[in-house]
C-alpha cells in the first residue's frame, strides 16, 4: 500500500546498530503523531529494534512487514523489513561483525527504491571505521550508495552531498579529504558537474524552476584579484562563465566570509563550496538539529540526519530524532516533486 498521496512509503535504514539509529527511529514513530512523519518502512533487525525500546522504557510494537503493508501497518505498529544482525548488539559498542547487516540493510532499501517499491531512501548514521575493519573499501555512505547504483543502472553517477536545511543549502565540492589535497582535486569539469547535477536537481526534485546558485571562492576574498591565490580566476570563474553561457543562473566566486550572513542568503537558493567546513560550518551553524544531508545525482532520492552516530549517547534515551524527521519529511516532499505533483 501507498501513503495518502499514493506514493510508496520511504524505506528507512537502521544504520550502526549499536549507534542512535535505533533510538531516534524509535522516538520518531513514538510521535508520529504529535510531530507527524510520512509512514517509512524500518530495515533492520526486529528483534535488535525491540531490545532498544525495552531498553529505552518505550513501549513500541514492531510488526515485519514489506513496503506494500508498511502504511496500513504505520498507524499501529512500527514496520519493520527484516536484516539479522549476526552478533549480540550492545548499544555504544560497535562490532565489525555486524557489518554486513549494516550494509545489507543498504543493499536492501536501494532495490526498493530503483524497483520502485519504496518512494525514497533514508538512511541513518553508519561508523565507517567499524565497516573498515570488516573491509568496506568505500570512502563512505554515498560512494557506497553511487556503486549501488551504477551496478543497478548501469550509468556510473557523479553523488553530489548537499546539506539542506530552513535557512541554508549547501553543496561542497570536495569532500572527505584533506584540506592540503582539495587545491588539486578542484578540476574545472568537477566544479561545472556539481553545479550543473545541482541545478537539475533542484529543478526536478525540489520545484525550482530557476535555480540561483552562489559559488565561493577557494581563498580568501575568492583570492583578492590573484594575490591570495590564482585558483578563483584561473580555475573557478570560467566555469562559471561556461555556466551563465549555458543559461544557468550562477554568480561568483564569491569571497566565503560575506557569502552567509541573512542578507546574503536570500539572494541565492544553493551555496556551492569548495571544500567540506566551508559548506558545512555554515550549514550546521545555522541548522544543527534540522539540518538534511541529500544525495543529488543518484536515480533515486537519498536522505539522512545530518549527525553521526553517537555511540556514546545510544540507548540512553537522550538522541534528539529532530534531524531524522526532516530527513524523512524531505524525502517524503522530494518524492512528490519527483512525480510531478507540486503540493
Amino acid at each position: 500500500m501507498n501513503d495518502a498521496s499514493g506514493r510508496p512509503v520511504v524505506a528507512l535504514t537502521m544504520g550502526d546498530p549499536a549507534g542512535i539509529g535505533l533510538d531516534i527511529s524509535l522516538a520518531v514513530w513514538a510521535r508520529r503523531v504529535e510531530r507527524p512523519t510520512p509512514p517509512f518502512l524500518f530495515i533492520g533487525d526486529p528483534a535488535v529494534l525491540s531490545a532498544r525500546a525495552r531498553a529505552l522504557g518505550q513501549a513500541v510494537p514492531i510488526t515485519e512487514t514489506d513496503c506494500s503493508g508498511a502504511t496500513a501497518a504505520f498507524a499501529r505498529a512500527l514496520p519493520v523489513w527484516p536484516v539479522r544482525c549476526p552478533a549480540p548488539v550492545v548499544a555504544g559498542r560497535p562490532d565489525a561483525a555486524n557489518a554486513s547487516a549494516v550494509t545489507d540493510a543498504i543493499d536492501t532499501a536501494v532495490r526498493f527504491a530503483i524497483a520502485g517499491e519504496a518512494s525514497a531512501v533514508a538512511t541513518n548514521p553508519i561508523a565507517k571505521a567499524v565497516l573498515y575493519e570488516a573491509g568496506f573499501r568505500f570512502p563512505g555512505h554515498t560512494e557506497y550508495l553511487a556503486d549501488l547504483a551504477a551496478k543497478a543502472t548501469g550509468a556510473a553517477p557523479l553523488p553530489v552531498m548537499m546539506l539542506a536545511g530552513p535557512k541554508l543549502r549547501a553543496v561542497p565540492v570536495t569532500i572527505h579529504i584533506p584540506l592540503k589535497d582539495v587545491p588539486g582535486a578542484l578540476t574545472p569539469e568537477l566544479i561545472y558537474r556539481t553545479c550543473t547535477i545541482t541545478a537539475a536537481d533542484l529543478k526536478s526534485r525540489f520545484g525550482l524552476p530557476r535555480p540561483r546558485l552562489a559559488v565561493a571562492g577557494l581563498n580568501p576574498h575568492a583570492g583578492e584579484g590573484g594575490a591570495l591565490g590564482l585558483e578563483d580566476e584561473a580555475v573557478i570563474r570560467p566555469i562559471i562563465d561556461r555556466l551563465r553561457a549555458e543559461g544557468l543562473d550562477v554568480v561568483g566566486p564569491l569571497p566565503a566570509d560575506t557569502m552567509f550572513h541573512d542578507r546574503a542568503r536570500e539572494t541565492y537558493d544553493v551555496a556551492i563550496c569548495m571544500y567540506h567546513d566551508q559548506a558545512l560550518i555554515p550549514a550546521k551553524a545555522l541548522g544543527f538539529d534540522d539540518s538534511v544531508n541529500v544525495t543529488l545525482g543518484l536515480p533515486f532520492i537519498r536522505t539522512s540526519p545530518d549527525h553521526g552516530t553517537a555511540f556514546s549517547l545510544a540507548g540512553k534515551g537522550v538522541a534528539r530524532e529532530d534531524s531524522l524527521l526532516a530527513a524523512l519529511r524531505l524525502a517524503a516532499e522530494l518524492a512528490g516533486h519527483a512525480d510531478g505533483d507540486q503540493r
